[in-house]
Formats: C-alpha cells, sequence, structure tokens
C-alpha cells in the first residue's frame, strides 16, 4: 500500500525541487481549511521568501508567530525579513533568538546574523560570533564568511580564498554561493588593479552558473509599453485616489540607485525601505486582471484601489517612525510605469541613469540572481536592456504625468547639493545638511554598494568602464553618445 504524503510533507518537497509556487498553492489549501492552519501559514512564509516576495512573506510570518511565538522556523524568516529590509537590530535581535535556541535552525541563523552583521559594518561583532564557534562554521558558507574577514586585511588572500570557495562549492543549492565568492573575488581582483583576470573569472562564472534568459520577451514588453505611448500618450485616466508620500527609483542596477536612496533616507520626513516588492506585487495583480496593458483604461476603481492598499500598506510597514514619505529603491518599477500611473496616482519617480558602459561593466562583474536577472550574463544582453529602458525612460515619464526628476549620475556626484535640492523639492521638502553626507547615514544597506556609501561622496566609479574599453564595441557609442547630450 502507497504510503500517504502528507501536506508538509509535499510543501517540503517542492521547495527543495526548485518549485515554491507549488508549496504556495498547496499552504494556500491548507489557509483556505483553515485560516489558523499553522503549517500553510508557515508553508506560505517558505514559499513567498524562496520567490522574493517580502512583503508577503512578513505577513504569514506574522500569522504564525501569533499562534507560536518561539517558533524557531518562524523566527528565522522573520529575522530574514528584517535583514532584507535593512532592519538591523530587529534581524539581529530575532537571529540571535534563534542562535541560542539549541534548534536544528540555529546553524542557518548563524549564517543569517553573521551576513546580517557583515553587511552593516559590525565588524566586532562578527568577529566576535565567529571566534564564538559552532558547528556553521563548517558549512561553506562559513568560509565565504571567513574570507570576507580576511579581505579586510590581506585582499590578495581573499582573492585565492573566495576563488577556491567559487570552484569547490558544490551541491545543486550552491549556485548562489559559487557566484556569490566568485564574484567578490573579481571585485578584490578589479580593485588590485587586475582587470583582465577580474573580466576573465566573471567570464567564467557568468558561463557555468547564469541561466538562459529571454532578453527579447524583456525588451518586447518594452517595445509594446513605447508603442502604446507613443500612438495613444496617455490612453487612461487613473480611478484610484491619489497617493501621498510615496517616492521611487526609475533605474536599473548598478546606475547609483543605492546613493541616492542613502542621500534621501538621511532627511527626516523620508524613510527608505530597500528594494521593496510592492511595485511587482501591483504588476502582478494587474496582470491577474486579465485586462491587456492597452485596455489599462478600463481597470476599475475597486481593483485599483485594491492594489494600491497592497502596495502602501506595505510600505508603510517598512516605514520609520515618523517620516512622511517612503522611498522605495525598487529595481523594476520603470518597466512598471503604466501600471504605477494607473494605480499609485501621484507617486514620485526619480529617474536616474549613468554612462551606459560603466553600467554595464559595473553589472557584469557583480552579482546578481542567476535566473530573475540572467540578462547580465553577456555585455550584449546588458546593452540590449539598456537600450530599451532608456527607450521608455523619461519620455513614459513625462507623457504619463508621473511628477518625476531626470538626475544624471556623473551630474549628481559633481553637484550633489543641486540635484538633491531637486529631488527634495519634487516631494516638497527642504534641503537638510544630512543628505549630503550620505556616509554617516547609520542605516545599514543589503545591497552591492554597501562599502560605497559608507564612503562621502565621490566621482571614482566614473570612467570604470576604460578598464575595460577591450570589451567594448562600436555598437555602444550611440548609447554613450546619448547620454553624454543628456539636458542639464
Amino acid at each position: 500500500m502507497k504510503a500517504t504524503v502528507s501536506p508538509g510533507q509535499q510543501i517540503d518537497r517542492a521547495l527543495h525541487a526548485g518549485s515554491p509556487s507549488t508549496a504556495l498553492r498547496i499552504a494556500d489549501s491548507l489557509i483556505v481549511q483553515s485560516k489558523r492552519s499553522h503549517l500553510g501559514w508557515l508553508g506560505r512564509a517558505r514559499a513567498t521568501y524562496a520567490m522574493g516576495m517580502m512583503g508577503e512573506c512578513e505577513v504569514a510570518v506574522d500569522e504564525v508567530l501569533k499562534g507560536a511565538p518561539r517558533d524557531p522556523q518562524a523566527l528565522l524568516l522573520k529575522g530574514l525579513v528584517y535583514q532584507r529590509f535593512c532592519q538591523v537590530d530587529q534581524s539581529v535581535a530575532t537571529l540571535s533568538m534563534v542562535v541560542s535556541s539549541g534548534t536544528p535552525y540555529a546553524n542557518e541563523a548563524s549564517i543569517a546574523l553573521a551576513e546580517t552583521l557583515f553587511f552593516a559594518h559590525r565588524r566586532d561583532e562578527l568577529r566576535r560570533l565567529i571566534a564564538s564557534g559552532g558547528p556553521w562554521l563548517n558549512d561553506q558558507r562559513g568560509a565565504l564568511l571567513r574570507a570576507r574577514i580576511t579581505a579586510w586585511s590581506d585582499p590578495q588572500r581573499a582573492i585565492e580564498e573566495l576563488t577556491a570557495i567559487s570552484v569547490g562549492a558544490s551541491g545543486g543549492d550552491r549556485v548562489v554561493l559559487r557566484r556569490v565568492a566568485g564574484f567578490e573575488a573579481v571585485k578584490h581582483l578589479d580593485q588590485a588593479g587586475r582587470y583582465r583576470e577580474a573580466f576573465t573569472l566573471a567570464t567564467e562564472i557568468h558561463r557555468e552558473t547564469t541561466l538562459p534568459f529571454d532578453v527579447e520577451g524583456l525588451v518586447g514588453a518594452i517595445q509594446e509599453t513605447a508603442a502604446l505611448l507613443a500612438r495613444k500618450g496617455r490612453w487612461f485616466s487613473s480611478r484610484a485616489d491619489p497617493v501621498d508620500g510615496v517616492a521611487m527609483i526609475a533605474g536599473l542596477p548598478r546606475s547609483g540607485t543605492t546613493l541616492i536612496e542613502q542621500m534621501l533616507d538621511a532627511h527626516p520626513a523620508i524613510s527608505g525601505i530597500g528594494e521593496y516588492d510592492g511595485v511587482r506585487r501591483l504588476a502582478a495583480g494587474f496582470a491577474s486582471t486579465g485586462v491587456p496593458l492597452s485596455g489599462l483604461g478600463s481597470l476599475d476603481r475597486d481593483t485599483a484601489m485594491a492594489l494600491q492598499r497592497g502596495y502602501c500598506d506595505g510600505a508603510h510597514r517598512l516605514a520609520r517612525p515618523g517620516a512622511s514619505w517612503t522611498f522605495d529603491k525598487t529595481l523594476g518599477s520603470w518597466r512598471a510605469l503604466p501600471e504605477i500611473a494607473a494605480i499609485l496616482p501621484g507617486a514620485r519617480l526619480l529617474n536616474v541613469a549613468r554612462d551606459p558602459r560603466d553600467n554595464a561593466i559595473s553589472a557584469y562583474l557583480s552579482f546578481f540572481h542567476p535566473v530573475s536577472y540572467g540578462w547580465m550574463g553577456s555585455l550584449g544582453s546588458i546593452r540590449r536592456v539598456i537600450e530599451a529602458e532608456r527607450m521608455v525612460l523619461p519620455s513614459a515619464l513625462e507623457t504619463l504625468g508621473i511628477p518625476h526628476v531626470a538626475v544624471v549620475y556623473e551630474r549628481l556626484v559633481e553637484d550633489p547639493a543641486r540635484y538633491a535640492s531637486e529631488c527634495l523639492a519634487c516631494l516638497g521638502l527642504e534641503m537638510v545638511p544630512a543628505v549630503l553626507a550620505p556616509e554617516h547615514n547609520t542605516r545599514a544597506v543589503f545591497t552591492l554598494s554597501h562599502d560605497q556609501v559608507k564612503k562621502p561622496i565621490n566621482k571614482g566609479s566614473i570612467g570604470r568602464w576604460k578598464n575595460y574599453e577591450w570589451a567594448f564595441d562600436s555598437g555602444w557609442d550611440a548609447a554613450a553618445a546619448a547620454h553624454a547630450a543628456r539636458p542639464l
């Protein structure tokens, strides 16, 4: 007689098989049967975390903790969510509870805690955690943490250790570890001026771990938006109420988005909320209605307001107490401008752009998820995405009537006071001196720019592409010229 597979086992199997959407369906079916289903809410939390849906994960975790406030797996997830939302003190406190719990989740919590302390630049605490020992240090991720500490005093040795981890990491779930370690080695090679070696190692990592990506599908969707705007202008009127206090980035990764976030977050009226997944959920919610983009004007008020509340409720949960504005550093808003105009009327967007070659080489030499950012696997595909983004921005913002400021990265670092003032004026705020000293902002950054933003605003990354000039052909000339010609 065949053994019955329990729902919990089904969720485990789906997650281990890399199918969080299947796990989510199973978990949701349990919640339908019982609104208080511990297994259902925990399964939903695990699945949404695996899908990068941090807002929904937090809601599910909180449901678990209502009934089981000391559940170690739920607390681990809660600590990870705090980490992703740059809420360092809460993340450290929550993960520390799990570390000391003596449960099977303590090792995973130790690794997450070490990572939180690393990105928060809390070096003494990280050293103490590692000195306290524990089986988690035998994990390959423990070796990564030790290599990161080595880099503080001996970058050359760290390059060797990081490269060894990247080459030696085994198991199907180690692709991300290979990429993290490998691209950190790339970063240190670049900083040492060993540009050919850095580029060669990055190319090898992309070849072995970056998955195929439908670049033409992404570009085609942007071309559809551009065609609608060219033919119809703004072809709809929003039926939703205007929103207050919502601002976000419209730009590509590695274009200066973290610097702007840290500058604005230093203003007492603005709270950075990191790479919040609200826009992605908003766009997915619109897509689930079955209404085509060209029919956006037929979106009914109730649906628009429900999607708006979903975005705003999550954003407000992440905001610093007392702030009247949330600043969302999401990297996907440029692909959802019509939906934003229809569902979040009144939101302010800051369109940031950087020299396309600097943007491209910074992306190519950096760690990004091998699936969702698979288009970063070659300079050619990066150029296609940059060209698509610049085809639709900033003209789409103007056509759709979205209040915005266009920020050119090179001019921002040349004259930060001017451009910071323009951004703040768009939000109806006055300049404060702290905005011009983002290196003093105590807010932790869990992005690739966590080191850079701890330094005063500088021009150090301008012209970085010239170290790799041999990797760029004449196909980049038009995009570079268009960027240089952007109006002041």
